[in-house]
């Protein structure tokens, strides 16, 4: 879950931010993604954060299982905070990260300790005269339109070169306005990659493996975060019932539409998207 800072973002986007924001306070891991809970929990079970990192690190050798025999040279496109480039590094890859994010520059740096190259830039203005074995998105396509993606990704690739994509999609484009709605229309996405010369070799579905991940921040959010608010109006309505009754216009007002959206995040995402690791092969430069 990458998090460029950007001026003029779009609203869906702003709202995945402040999501992230949210994600890296709650679980302090060196990973952004969601996870890949293998084992699902059963009806019932307590989701927990020690859980949540086993997950991140389950996830990041799910990653590294789709990646092709002799691959040397990675570009972490949305590369976060580092824990994915140094998962890759240890295990013998030479990677670079790229981001358009001061703070996450400066975790990256420290979470690799200053071993792999960080670009402070967006995908679309970076320019180098390095080819890669392959590109990695990871929870970092859906801030970049799929047209600059592909051809960007096709442009930095030689050919035979291997763009690794992963990431949440909508199923189709009638899902338009709310949290998720940033994310590519798989259909679109996959229209672009195949015009810039790029063939599909493996896909997998992994919805059912990260949506654990979704209830247990949501219930979090319920259990604490909720929670605290609630108290502290109950405070401000007996000490400053004027700025009690202001708040809770601003409330109403702003921020009760989004909170709904987001308690309701499981079922928008079970409704409208789908979670999918891809691995593509450029077969031709055009």
């Amino acid at each position: 879950m990458q998090k460029p800072k950007l001026v003029n973002l779009p609203k869906a986007t702003r709202y995945q931010n402040a999501a992230i924001d949210y994600y890296m306070g709650l679980t302090d891991s060196v990973y952004l993604h969601y996870g890949y809970w293998e084992s699902l929990p059963k009806k019932g079970e307590e989701l927990t954060l020690t859980s949540l990192r086993v997950a991140q690190i389950a996830y990041a050798a799910k990653l590294l299982s789709f990646i092709p025999e002799g691959i040397k040279t990675v570009l972490d496109v949305g590369c976060g905070i580092g824990g994915n480039a140094a998962y890759l590094c240890d295990r013998g890859f030479i990677v670079e990260g790229l981001a358009p994010d001061a703070i996450q520059q400066e975790k990256f740096i420290k979470n690799t300790n200053g071993q792999v190259p960080f670009y402070l830039t967006r995908f679309e203005d970076f320019h180098t005269s390095n080819s890669y074995d392959l590109i990695l998105f990871s929870e970092s396509s859906q801030y970049i339109a799929a047209v600059d993606l592909a051809q960007g990704a096709a442009r930095l690739l030689d050919n035979g070169g291997y763009l690794l994509l992963a990431d949440m999609m909508r199923f189709s484009a009638e899902y338009r306005e709310g949290i998720f709605s940033n994310c590519h229309v798989a259909s679109e996405l996959q229209g672009a990659l195949e015009k810039a010369g790029f063939q599909l070799i493996k896909t997998e579905d992994i919805s059912s493996h990260i949506a654990p991940t979704i209830d247990l921040c949501v219930d979090n959010f319920q259990t604490f975060g909720l929670t605290t608010g609630k108290y502290i109006a109950d405070v401000l309505a007996i000490a400053v019932p004027p700025l009690y009754a202001l708040l809770r216009w601003a409330f109403q007002r702003w921020l009760e539409k989004p909170i709904v959206e987001g308690l309701a995040a499981r079922a928008i995402f079970d409704n409208h998207l789908c979670y999918s690791i891809q691995l593509w092969q450029l077969s031709k430069k055009v």
